[in-house]
């Protein structure tokens, strides 16, 4: 099985992240979570959950409905000497699911300011998958250009835009076509939405 980091920064769209780590870790692999600030606020608004500080995976897993023994762990975001921060920790890939604009300007312009920051900054220079799922619309040029210079040094962006012609009738069937769709990037096997002309 493989080992996956997960960031969930400020962006509207925590759901995707929380299905992220559902998935990973109900398909046997490892995942570290990083979550912003931002990113736990936003959580906290959209999805009612609040990350605490004292045993934050078993807490996760429990909002999750996950086995207590399932391979998370919660890194924090401020800890720049976490495995996470170096080149020499091996990962199957990254994914950072929602990616504020913020949050991608910062990794385009190589901050590394924050574990979550530094982390995709390491996926960038390992040459290991670093995918992005951004939630704004409408996009400014500002964030067009961000996104193309993290697309030229090999991040792969997959906005979060969910299709309609698997018929979703509910917000989960959408939120499980955007997770499914990242899930096919990384050669995950998954069922979560039916696919074209199956």
């Amino acid at each position: 099985m493989g080992r996956y980091t997960v960031a969930i920064t400020g962006a509207s769209g925590s759901a995707y992240g929380m299905r992220l780590v559902e998935r990973l870790l109900a398909s046997g692999h490892e995942v570290a979570l990083i979550m912003t600030p931002a990113g736990g606020e936003v959580a906290a608004y959209e999805l009612e959950f609040d990350l605490p500080t004292e045993d934050p995976a078993r807490a996760l897993l429990r909002y999750l409905e996950l086995s207590a023994d399932a391979p998370l762990r919660v890194a924090c975001c401020g800890d720049l000497f976490d495995p996470l921060a170096s080149g020499s920790h091996r990962t199957d890939g990254m994914i950072v699911a929602p990616a504020s604009m913020g949050f991608c300007a910062s990794v385009a312009n190589g901050l590394a300011s924050n574990l979550a920051e530094r982390a995709a900054d390491v996926a960038l220079k390992e040459r290991y998958p670093l995918v992005l799922v951004p939630r704004e619309t409408p996009l400014s040029l500002v964030h067009l250009r961000n996104l193309t210079a993290l697309a030229e040094v090999g991040a792969i962006i997959a906005p979060a835009m969910p299709a309609f012609y698997h018929h979703p009738e509910t917000l989960d069937d959408q939120v499980n076509f955007v997770v499914g769709k990242v899930l096919d990037l990384l050669g995950i096997e998954h069922g979560l939405f039916p696919r074209w002309g199956e």
